[in-house]
């Protein structure tokens, strides 16, 4: 059930306003089953659903996703790590399930000392966070992808944190500073502009829930 907050309608864990709904935001997960999700390889589903929320570990492949592809969107839900260190990644833009690896854009989701590319709300490997905005080990944390474009932004608990325009990445395995980075076989601003979400299995407990997109 909703809830009023300093005038602000809150919506129940995994459910939409009327407000959200009249927005266009659409639902990914409500809550109690997986209905609209598959791994990115040919098996069945194994994740867990826990006080509703998603366990992404064991789900049996690399990728849980959202059987629909996106182009232009805004991606919300909350996450929570189980401490002292955990792995996991929400992937945008997913262009070939088979190697989502190469072929997609990561949000960092980790609870741990690491480079700072791959630090929580990076864009993996792209671009680091400028502000640590977690709220600390087994808390749950706000993220928010917005893929327009070329542009991809991230927030992590209403702060914004990282930003990328792939149209400055025109040679492969090069960034802007001309460091270098993990994507050598195609030039990011090559990218696909459409593809799917996907919550990455990386053997940890992490859970997901408050599913919510919409698009642009």
């Amino acid at each position: 059930m909703a809830s009023l907050v300093g005038g602000v309608v809150l919506a129940a864990d995994n459910e939409l306003t009327a407000d959200e709904r009249a927005e266009g935001w659409i639902l990914l997960f409500n809550g109690h089953d997986l209905a609209t999700w598959k791994n990115n390889v040919d098996k069945p589903v194994a994740a867990t659903i826990d006080d509703g929320s998603i366990n992404v570990h064991n789900t049996g492949g690399y990728l849980l996703i959202y059987d629909e592809p996106f182009d232009n969107f805004i991606f919300k839900c909350d996450v929570k790590m189980c401490p002292p260190e955990c792995n996991s990644g929400v992937f945008v833009r997913t262009s070939d399930l088979a190697d989502p690896i190469n072929t997609a854009f990561e949000v960092q989701v980790y609870d741990g000392k690491s480079d700072p590319m791959h630090d929580f709300g990076a864009i993996y490997d792209l671009v680091a966070p400028s502000k640590d905005a977690r709220n600390g080990p087994g808390k749950w944390n706000a993220l928010e992808i917005r893929c327009d474009g070329p542009r991809i932004a991230v927030k992590v608990n209403g702060l914004d944190v990282a930003q990328l325009d792939t149209d400055d990445y025109p040679e492969p395995g090069l960034r802007p500073d001309g460091t270098r980075h993990k994507f050598n076989n195609r030039a990011i601003k090559d990218f696909a502009r459409k593809g799917y979400v996907g919550l990455q299995d990386h053997g940890f407990d992490v859970w997901y829930k408050n599913i919510k997109l919409k698009k642009l």
